[in-house]
């Protein structure tokens, strides 16, 4: 989690300190126009304002992890916050897993793809991870860490990646049981070309 403290103890519908009835929110589910709207009032004097502190929480919300805005000028202010002290959470509709993988869907430029069979469409379908045995053709110039396109022998585009292999070295090892990959690539790495953390999967 992430704790930000300020000045004032959380999110309003408008600024408390001038008018008077003000709704506290203690819970924030999804940032809409309207919980934006609702920044639009700060003069904290914190760095950067509300309206930074509600950018830094939808970050947060899209990366699965949960955000709190508490008041600064209490003693152990964190220590309170622990112990149900007034604040107002910013909670993510997904976990950290989920997230990630809308993150790979959404938001990486694919640089290459990796052709599949029949066995590994079905346990990629299943939630395993793609193996080299899967593989039967590689397309792309990429490294480690970048995005693919998963497709089946038809050119169906069926999921994206990360790849934990070059191009290079997945045209080595595609077709080959896993343990073979040391002896083929003269190093030792992942068993996996994609794990599955890291691997989105159409429906």
């Amino acid at each position: 989690s992430l704790v930000l403290l300020s000045n004032i103890d959380g999110l309003y519908t408008a600024d408390p300190r001038t008018v008077s009835n003000a709704e506290f929110i203690p819970q924030v589910d999804e940032i809409t126009p309207k919980i934006e709207s609702m920044a639009g009032f700060a003069s904290d004097h914190g760095s950067g304002g509300m309206v930074t502190k509600l950018m830094a929480a939808k970050i947060c919300m899209d990366a699965g992890c949960r955000m709190a805005i508490a008041p600064g000028k209490l003693n152990h202010p964190l220590t309170q916050l622990v112990n149900s002290g007034r604040c107002t959470w910013f909670l993510p509709a997904a976990g950290p897993r989920a997230a990630r993988k809308r993150w790979i869907a959404g938001s990486l430029q694919t640089l290459g793809a990796l052709v599949v069979d029949n066995g590994a469409f079905i346990a990629l379908n299943s939630g395993k991870s793609l193996l080299p045995a899967g593989i039967v053709d590689v397309s792309g110039d990429f490294e480690r860490g970048d995005a693919v396109e998963v497709r089946t022998k038809d050119g169906e585009v069926i999921g994206k990646g990360l790849s934990a292999y070059a191009a290079a070295d997945i045209s080595t090892i595609k077709g080959q049981k896993s343990e073979k990959m040391e002896e083929l690539l003269g190093f030792r790495g992942r068993s996996e070309v994609i794990h599955r953390d890291d691997l989105f999967m159409r429906s």
